[in-house]
């Protein structure tokens, strides 16, 4: 039995992931396994053809980096394919209303996955345990089927929002996936109700056996290109086989003594990392947990990482980011100067609209000293699923911007930006804080308020993930219900707008543990429906 946590927004997920190292399994095939239940209990915030990013440190093999498994545009898109549909921005900025939402819904939505095969390569190479076995608790679950949660029917239920395709529309609009997530009225599956998905069984058993050939050169790979072809998609046969993985190291920072290990671009760790180095410079602490003072401060951050972020950072195959000045301390100073001088940022949006929250995320410790985080995602459901195979497709091309010549412009073999931003926190040698979130934009501006409810304000992990946040991707300051009106009208006064949402817990869905003193402390954000365990 190996001893060790592991915390995620799906109890299943979490409970299969324990019962992988209770069976001698090592934290990357907790990770791995507790991701692919994911993929069957909650198949719209991810899925075998997902992407996503995982941060390993595993002391005993020497390593500490990254499995980027970021989608990537398929050789057929061009970089102006889009530009005359364009109707707005969100106004987090990730992401663009078109005319008929070719980006976001249907087969021209969907760009090449990734998930599969990093999930693979993670455990034949630095897990403990067989793929067969680390894949078999998803065929059951999906063989079993799964009870619909609160968080799920939620999601799935959800009206359109300011703008985007409705998750009810898209799982309405592909006979394959209406068949699967609705009952014989056409009505959704509510709370408590089963779904089993024998489509996904045959799936996920073909990728038990063949591994990730099965999925990206081997028969399942011959059924989905099929229909892709048939329908018009972007993606071909070609994309798929010659999918790879990167191996990126970590990018660095330090906040008040810690060392602090984030994914390069194009995750969002740079932003993370950016902000922590401009806060360094405030006493957060004297301000006082979210009053007036400590909002705003750690509002004007996020808006000039985010200002970053939209004008500076993209694929760094394709783009030139700006690393060293973005992550350097002096260039944060000169950030944090003009905020104490009462500057306020201005963020700019062609939009009003708001991005899709369509992921998930865990993090697992072992008793090695092993430790992962990984978040991994559909970016947004494409509605999509192949008669007969039972999963949904990423619906990635639109979080690119349609117009050419910028950092997040459309290009073939392209990855887009994700605020993706799987963290650890070090003190000394040894992982502090691991953390992250699912939660679109706003995973950045979460695990950066998680950081700092840890390391400024002493709270244990799971008072970290619970206590109210705030977020700022554009002008707006947008608060959680819980965050009282009498900070908020202060916040008015001094010229910020305020949208306050009529959730409690809301803006990302973070996930961490805490390690002090070989002492693992988990915190699931209460928002969502999962859980920390111990074995």
């Amino acid at each position: 039995m190996t001893h060790g946590m592991i915390v995620a927004p799906q109890p299943e997920a979490v409970e299969a992931g324990a019962i992988t190292l209770r069976d001698g399994g090592n934290a990357v095939d907790a990770a791995i396994a507790c991701a692919l239940v994911q993929t069957a209990v909650d198949p719209m915030m991810c899925g075998i053809a997902g992407f996503g990013s995982m941060h390993l440190y595993l002391p005993g093999k020497g390593l500490h980096g990254l499995i980027d498994f970021h989608t990537k545009a398929p050789a057929a898109v061009t970089v102006d394919m889009w530009e005359d549909l364009i109707e707005g921005e969100c106004r987090d900025g990730f992401g663009f209303i078109l005319k008929g939402r070719p980006n976001e819904m249907g087969y021209q939505s969907i760009m090449i996955p990734g998930s599969i095969k990093a999930y693979h390569e993670a455990v034949t190479e630095y897990g403990t345990m067989d793929w067969k076995d680390v894949v078999q608790p998803a065929i059951e679950y999906a063989r079993e089927g799964f009870t619909v949660r609160p968080h799920v029917d939620e999601f799935w239920s959800a009206a359109n929002v300011m703008g985007r395709v409705s998750t009810a529309e898209k799982l309405k609009a592909c006979a394959a996936t209406k068949r699967i997530y609705t009952n014989g009225g056409g009505e959704f599956h509510g709370v408590g109700e089963r779904i089993a998905n024998p489509d996904m069984v045959r799936s996920l058993e073909r990728v038990r056996d063949g591994g990730a050939d099965a999925f990206y050169s081997g028969e399942l790979a011959d059924d989905i290109v099929a229909d892709m072809e048939a329908n018009g998609a972007l993606l071909s046969r070609e994309d798929l086989a010659g999918y790879r993985t990167q191996r990126p190291d970590p990018i660095w920072g330090e906040y008040r003594g810690h060392r602090v290990a984030g994914n390069p671009p194009p995750g969002g760790g740079v932003m993370v990392i950016e902000m922590l180095h401009i806060l360094e410079n405030f006493d957060l602490a004297a301000m006082g947990h979210n009053s007036p003072d400590y909002i705003a401060t750690v509002a004007e951050a996020m808006k000039y990482a985010t200002i970053d972020k939209d004008t500076r950072v993209g694929d760094p195959d394709f783009f030139d980011v700006p690393m060293d000045e973005l992550l350097s301390k002096d260039y944060a100073a000169g950030l944090a100067d003009r905020i104490k001088s009462g500057e306020q940022a201005h963020v700019e949006r062609l939009g009003e609209p708001e991005e899709s929250k369509d992921t998930t995320h865990l993090c697992v410790a072992d008793e090695a000293g092993n430790v992962v985080t990984m978040t991994h995602s559909l970016g947004m459901p494409s509605g999509v699923i192949t008669e007969g195979l039972g999963f949904m497709y990423n619906g990635c091309m639109g979080a690119f911007d349609p117009r050419p010549g910028r950092a997040a412009s459309i290009a073939p073999g392209k990855g887009r930006f994700t605020a993706m931003a799987p963290t650890i926190v070090f003190k000394g040698d040894e992982p502090y804080v691991v953390i992250g979130a699912p939660g679109g934009t706003f995973i950045t501006m979460g695990v950066l308020q998680g950081i700092l409810n840890v390391l400024d304000f002493g709270m244990t992990m799971a008072e970290a993930v619970a206590a109210p946040r705030f977020t700022a991707n554009s002008d707006t300051i947008d608060v959680s219900n819980r965050i009282p009106r009498f900070v908020t009208n202060e916040l008015e006064d001094r010229g910020y707008p305020i949208q306050r949402s009529p959730f409690s817990y809301v803006f990302a869905g973070v996930h961490g543990i805490e390690i002090d003193d070989g002492t693992w402390t988990g915190g699931a954000d209460p928002g969502r429906d999962g859980m920390a365990l111990r074995v």
